[in-house]
Formats: structure tokens, sequence, C-alpha cells
């Protein structure tokens, strides 16, 4: 007797339940997952360097590589975190303080030309009075602000959680750099089984978009929140840290890093301190030029150049979904989205230009054969007549 179902299709099934099985059950692991599968692709070629260096052994290679990411990435994030939230902690306490006794207006807005005295009253109207500011932060948030300071202060005692979640992606990222070739040569067997006509192209495009997207806005970010948190900090700004954790992020979306520090530069004009603040806004401009007109070509390559509204996309739906994490995860996968998309429509066009140009040949052949081509051979003096009838004609 014949099975009821074909045992092909019954593997399969069974290899999808599985597959939504380990979904299921290690969802709570796919961050650190796709982080270092991300850290991974972005580092590939200078790791594959590494491992020449090394002479094939892969362990080596990839024990060493752990190490430089730990004293590279890791420590230093975690350091910055930290201070950011303290410093993000204080910022907030005093904003507690001042929606309970009410804030009021500062000098630099009142010493705004044109503006100040108008932007003045509306301080004193809207944040001069006491628990105001609360009732606007709850407008805007939809949080109250005990709560968001309540958040703060538990940001600061998941380390356990956090800490595991680092282990956990760096375990990875040690057999993803170990035994990368092997999985990517199966993953290229399984591409070619479901896409045969465009795997090659698309595992080609893959790894160029999230290092294109890793160095570009990820390596990027990090660097100038860097330097110009250290620019604040010899600027004199209140929380240094913090602000440059903020422009970091702010210079992940296109345009938000000059946003940053010129608010920053306003900040020190308006508080007296001329000198300060235009010395911050000529440095962030030189370093914003130096970082758009060399160092990012140089490093990215231009493989994949993400708008803003995928951008934005990205770091919005990242946020909500994944947490800090999903900072840079978002940008990434929805810079995939996008080079896919590009791709596939590369081929349509690819598709419709040969059909456009086989149908032009065509159409030339035709008009070469002349107009009597179509109508076939035409038939021979008197063949088709009766015998005789040329004689009679004649």
């Amino acid at each position: 007797m014949p099975p009821v179902f074909p045992a092909s299709s019954v593997a399969r099934w069974l290899l999808v339940l599985v597959l939504i099985a380990g979904v299921y059950f290690f969802g709570g692991f796919l961050v650190p997952v796709l982080v270092a599968l991300i850290i991974g692709f972005a580092s590939w070629p200078l790791y594959q360097r590494w491992v020449a260096m090394c002479g094939g052994r892969t362990t080596l290679a990839a024990s060493v590589a752990i190490v430089v990411v730990i004293l590279v990435a890791v420590v230093p994030l975690s350091l910055a975190l930290s201070y950011a939230i303290k410093e993000a902690g204080s910022a907030i306490a005093w904003l507690l303080a001042a929606n309970r006794d009410g804030v009021a207006v500062p000098r630099w807005i009142l010493s705004l030309p044109v503006v100040g005295e108008r932007l003045g009253a509306y301080w004193e109207q809207y944040l001069g009075e006491p628990h105001a500011l609360g009732h606007w932060v709850q407008v805007f948030s939809g949080q109250h602000l005990g709560n968001i300071y309540r958040v703060v202060l538990s940001a600061t005692g998941n380390v356990f959680s956090l800490a595991l979640n680092v282990l956990f992606m760096l375990i990875t990222l040690f057999f993803v750099y170990k035994d990368g070739d092997r999985i990517s040569a199966q993953l290229d067997l399984l591409g070619e089984r479901i896409l045969p006509a465009r795997w090659q192209r698309f595992s080609r495009v893959v790894p160029a978009t999230i290092s294109a997207t890793v160095t570009g806005m990820g390596l990027i970010a990090i660097g100038e929140g860097v330097v110009l948190g250290l620019a604040y900090w010899i600027a004199g700004v209140p929380s240094p840290v913090l602000l440059g954790v903020i422009t970091g992020f702010m210079a992940l979306i296109p345009g938000g890093a000059p946003l940053s520090f010129t608010l920053v530069s306003l900040y020190l004009i308006g508080s007296d301190q001329l000198v300060a603040g235009v010395a911050l806004f000529v440095w962030g401009s030189v370093e914003l030029f130096i970082v758009d007109k060399t160092l990012r070509p140089r490093l990215v390559g231009g493989p994949v150049k993400l708008p803003f509204l995928p951008t934005f996309f990205g770091l919005v739906g990242g946020v909500k979904t994944m947490g800090f994490v999903g900072l840079f995860i978002g940008p990434v996968l929805m810079a995939l989205l996008v080079a896919v998309w590009r791709e596939w429509l590369r081929d349509v066009q690819e598709e419709t230009d040969a059909l456009r140009v086989r149908g032009h040949k065509q159409n030339l052949a035709q008009a070469q054969a002349g107009p009597d081509a179509d109508a076939g051979p035409r038939p021979a003096q008197g063949a088709g007549q009766p015998k005789g009838a040329h004689d009679k004609l004649r």
C-alpha cells in the first residue's frame, strides 16, 4: 500500500516544525545572534587576512579576534553607557526638582536676539509653574516623569541580563569566525536550491550591504560621538558623556550629528560662552566635512546608499522591537530589504531590456526582408491553371 503522504513532503514539514519550535524556545537569544552575525559579516574581510597570517589555524584566529572585539568594542561601549546612564539619572533628578518648584527662564533664552523676550514669556507661562514640566513630558512621551526616572534607574539594575546577552553574543561570534567557511558553504547549497538563478548575485550583495551599513553608519556614528563628546568636554558643556552618546545615536540619522552640535553650540553662545560656542560649531563642521568627504567614501565604498526614510524606519522599528541594540540591527535589516528590492528591480529591468532588444531585432529583420516576405513565395506563371489556359490567353 503506497504511503498517504510522500516521504519528501513529510521531511519538509518536520523541518519547518523544528524551525518554528527553535524560534519559539530560543527567541530570547535572537538579538545576540543577529548582533554576532552582523559583526561577523562586517569584519569578515579583515578576519580572512588574520586567518592567513595565523597559517590557517581558525581556532587561534577566532580566539584572538574575540579578544580584540572585547577590547575595542565591548569595554569602551560599556564604560560610555554606564557614564551616560549616571548622567541621565542626574539630569532626570534635576528635572524632578524643577518640576516640583517650576523652571526659571534660562539666561541664554532671554539673551537671544529678536525672539528672546517672546520665548521667555512662553517659558514662564508653560514651564514656570510647578508641575508644568511633568505635564508636558507626559503629553509628548505618554509617560510620567517619575516613571521615566524609575526606568533609568532600572537600566543600571539589569547588568546581569545585559552581561549574559553579551556573553552569548561573543560565544556565537567565536563560532561564526571559526566555522564561517563551512556555514557559508551550507548556505550557498541551500540558496542554490531555493533561488537557483539569483543566489550568486544575492550572496555577493548581502555581505557588501551589511559591511557598508555597519561601517558607514555604526562605526562612523560611534567615532563622531566620541570626537564630539570630547569636544563637549573641552568646551565645558554639562554632561558631556551623555551628550556624546546622544550625538552618536543622532549620527545614525542623516543630518542628526550637525543638528546635535549646532544645538549645543547655541546653548554655549546663549550661556555667555561665545568663543566656546563658535569654536565647537567650527570644530563640528570641519570634522563632519572630513568624515563625509574622505573617511565615509573610503570606508563604505558605496555598495548601498540607504535613503533617509528607510533609515528612519529601521531606527524606529529596531528600537521598538529590539530595544537599544535595534539602533544598529534595524538599519542593517532595512538595508538588506532595500538591497534585495534593488536587485529584484535590476533583474526585471534586464529581462525587459532583453525582450525589447529581441523585438527590435525581429522588426529589423522583417524590414530588411521586404514587404513581400510575409506573403510567402509567389507562384510560378501559369501554375495552378488548367492545361491550355495559358495558350488561350496568348
